[in-house]
């Protein structure tokens, strides 16, 4: 029966860096991955381009029931260090905004640096091989394959969540740690498109406006587009984190604008100017068209009062919406929450109560914000529990 120091279930962005650590001393790594390419969701990202990191990250841009227990992870491999592997690679890059690293040419080559650093320890990477039974031994664990089964001392589950299922994404990461009795908090689709009922924005699908969409939790000003099933854009997909069924969420469609005040001089300047037209010149003219009925937007500028103006700026920066629901997993980046992390050790990823067993990347309930925050996640906790597992063969 074959055996390896480590045998790490899930080749994407945190499985194949973590495997390159842990192999780092020499021990005898073990990639396993039921899909038939390696790292698919990095293909994927960032239009192609992989938006492998954030130059701006802080603790606070994760969520997670316990919002400390990332701290230790990022401290210890931070984006600076990625970015210092990525230059050895000769990968060229930039920044899109806010701190976004995108690459210049296709993310496949991110895939093709993680498989590098793999073949370099000289770990072993075994794709369409799904698993079907973990057990735990005297020595560590067996891992029953197609092909057999497969035996080691330390063993990382590196799944990630059920979001994007096309793609084979599973809870198989989280069944495992209940398998072993470790927590598992409530999962939920994450950064999503927001659904409204009855088609509600069907006529505006396309148009794109910056915005500050928020509710009691967060709020986050970027860009917000409207589709034909509802709301998508940066601006929604982060608010999605913190949106539960039932619950509003506040759009103001002029951030940092004094719409007043512009409306005002501009009645003093040119009072015959149409109300609807004056407004095109701070909103897309199809959404100020969608508008019209529901504020009653019509008349020239000089037919509007102080008290009116005040009245359609309050309108536009206090947009309260109720959505009816998320796009789901189908379309989900990421999946919030996931192996509770009081079971895990922040220093290693290493499961409290199964020693070898370890947790890293979207399988645990740490989910970082839109931009690379998740990559960055995936770097950081890969590096972890791969580093101690190097160190402690």
């Amino acid at each position: 029966m074959p055996h390896y120091d480590t045998i790490i279930i899930g080749a994407g962005a945190a499985g194949l860096f973590c495997a390159a650590q842990a192999g780092a001393s020499g021990g005898r790594v073990l990639v396993l991955d039921h899909a038939r390419a390696p790292g698919e969701k990095i293909r994927i990202s960032g239009g192609g381009r992989c938006n492998f990191t954030n130059t701006r990250t802080e603790f606070h841009n994760f969520q997670s029931q316990n919002p400390h227990f990332h701290k230790s992870a990022l401290t210890r491999y931070t984006p600076w260090d990625f970015i210092a592997l990525v230059e050895r690679y000769k990968i060229a890059w930039h920044e899109k905004t806010l701190g976004q690293l995108f690459c210049d040419g296709k993310a496949k080559q991110i895939v093709n640096m993680l498989l590098a650093e793999l073949q370099g320890v000289g770990g072993e990477l075994r794709l369409e091989t799904p698993v079907s039974t973990l057990e735990k031994t005297d020595t560590g664990f067996r891992v029953t394959t197609p092909g057999g089964p497969l035996t080691c001392a330390n063993l990382v589950l590196a799944t990630g969540g059920k979001s994007i299922p096309k793609m084979g994404a599973t809870s198989f990461a989280h069944d495992v740690a209940r398998q072993f009795n470790m927590a598992v908090t409530e999962t939920r689709p994450a950064l999503v498109p927001l659904t409204f009922p009855e088609g509600r924005f069907a006529a505006l699908s396309g148009v794109a406006t910056r915005a500050r969409v928020s509710n009691e939790k967060a709020g986050f000003d970027e860009s917000l587009l409207f589709t034909h099933r509802g709301l998508s854009g940066p601006s929604i997909l982060q608010i999605s984190s913190y949106w539960r069924e039932g619950e509003s969420i506040l759009v103001d469609l002029l951030p940092d604008t004094d719409l007043f005040d512009l409306l005002r001089d501009q009645r003093q300047r040119e009072g015959r100017r149409n109300l609807t037209t004056e407004l095109s010149r701070h909103l897309p003219a199809r959404l100020v068209d969608h508008l019209a009925p529901a504020l009653q937007l019509s008349g020239n500028l000089a037919d509007q009062s102080d008290a009116r103006l005040k009245e359609i700026e309050g309108a536009l920066k206090n947009w309260v919406l109720t959505p009816g629901g998320t796009e789901g997993y189908r379309t989900a980046e990421v999946t919030l929450g996931g192996v509770d992390t009081d079971g895990l050790s922040s220093k290693t990823m290493m499961s409290k109560t199964v020693p070898g067993l370890y947790f890293i990347g979207e399988a645990v309930d740490v989910t970082g914000w839109l931009g690379g925050f998740n990559f960055q996640w995936a770097w950081s906790s890969g590096f972890a529990a791969g580093r101690w597992i190097a160190q402690n063969p």
